[in-house]
């Protein structure tokens, strides 16, 4: 009996671990349906991104698919920022650790911060975005 007690915290541990395991699988799925109809993608736990020609698409995943979804287009964007704990960074020198990276694209009025949770793959799309938005000022100037 006083076994059994013992491996009760392990066996809620277990059940624990196969839920959370299961609720990341259907967020996986379901990015990967809402995905298909974009050229590119990126899904993380804390937010996915999409793109279309200029248009970026954004939200937060969940079992049933991205919620609080939001579009703008690059051709509105000023300024592509990278922030590693809120904090500003270069592209070509970010930091090898920090909590949280953020693309924060600046718009006239207002900002959006699109969450990563690794660094590396925000300097990826930061640099690729940015890429795009120099190529749509040249060919708009």
């Amino acid at each position: 009996m006083e076994r059994g007690l013992l491996w009760l915290p392990l066996l809620a541990a277990f059940i624990w671990l196969a839920w959370q395991g299961w609720n990341e699988y259907q967020k996986v799925e379901a990015y990967r349906r809402w995905a298909g109809q974009f050229e590119r993608s990126k899904y993380d736990i804390y937010a996915v991104l999409a793109q279309n020609d200029s248009n970026l698409t954004w939200g937060k995943p969940t079992r049933k698919g991205p919620v609080e979804v939001q579009t703008f287009s690059l051709n509105d964007v000023q300024a592509i920022r990278l922030l590693v704990d809120d904090k500003q960074v270069d592209f070509d020198s970010p930091p090898s650790k920090g909590r949280v990276a953020s693309l924060e694209f600046v718009f006239p009025l207002a900002a959006v911060k699109v969450p990563f949770t690794e660094i590396p793959l925000a300097v990826q799309w930061g640099k690729f975005l940015q890429q795009e938005l120099e190529n749509m000022a040249e060919g708009n100037g």
